[in-house]
C-alpha cells in the first residue's frame, strides 16, 4: 500500500509539473494574461476577530488582479500550480505564521511545517480547522482533496492522507498561496 501511494505521489507529482499553465518568460519571470499587475504590499496578517469565525470576503477579478501579483493570481484565483522545488516559502525555517497571500487569514504555524519531499511547503495542521474549505478535485484524472481560504476563496493547494503523524495528513501548499509573517 505505502508503494502504491509513492507511485500516486511521483505521478502526481510529474503531472503536476507537466500540465502547468504558468507560462515562463526568457528572463524567468511568470506570467499570465494578468502580466501588468502591480506588486503586492509586503506582509498582509488579518487574524479573524473572533478566532474560528470566518466572515467570507468578495472581490471581482479584478479587484483581485490589483492585489496579487501574476504569478498569485493565477494560482490563487484560477487554481494554477507552482513547478515543484520552485517555491520562495519551500525551505523556510524561520518561526512564524503562514497566511493566504490573499486575505491574510492565518492558515499555519511554523512549527506544523515539514520536509515532504514533494517539492511544495507541507504542513501536517492548520491553526484553526475553520480556516479552510475543503473541495473533491477530479481534475487530471486523479481523484484529490482541494483546499480554499475560507475567507478569500483562494486556491491553496491540496490535502493528502500521507502525513506525519499526529493528524496524517499533509496540507501541499504552493509558496505563492502563502505569505509568511515572522515571529516577533
Amino acid at each position: 500500500m505505502r508503494i502504491f501511494l509513492m507511485l500516486v505521489l511521483m505521478v502526481s507529482i510529474l503531472f503536476a509539473c507537466q500540465n502547468s499553465q504558468e507560462v515562463t518568460a526568457t528572463d524567468g519571470e511568470v506570467t499570465t494574461e494578468h502580466a501588468n499587475m502591480p506588486k503586492k504590499p509586503a506582509f498582509r496578517y488579518m487574524p479573524p476577530d473572533v478566532e474560528g469565525e470566518v466572515t467570507p470576503i468578495e472581490k471581482t477579478a479584478e479587484e483581485w488582479a490589483n492585489i496579487l501579483t501574476a504569478k498569485e493570481f493565477h494560482i490563487l484565483r484560477e487554481g494554477g500550480t507552482e513547478r515543484s522545488f520552485t517555491g520562495d516559502l519551500l525551505s523556510n525555517t524561520q518561526k512564524g505564521v503562514y497566511t493566504s497571500a490573499s486575505c491574510g487569514l492565518p492558515l499555519f504555524r511554523s512549527e506544523t511545517k515539514y520536509k515532504s519531499g514533494t517539492g511544495w511547503p507541507s504542513f501536517y495542521e492548520l491553526i484553526h480547522p475553520n480556516y479552510i474549505e475543503e473541495e473533491v478535485d477530479n481534475s487530471h484524472g486523479m481523484r484529490r482533496i482541494e483546499v480554499r481560504c475560507a475567507r478569500c476563496g483562494s486556491h491553496l493547494g491540496h490535502v493528502f492522507p500521507d502525513g506525519p503523524e499526529p493528524t496524517g495528513l499533509r496540507y501541499c501548499i504552493n509558496s505563492a498561496a502563502l505569505d509568511f509573517v515572522p515571529d516577533k
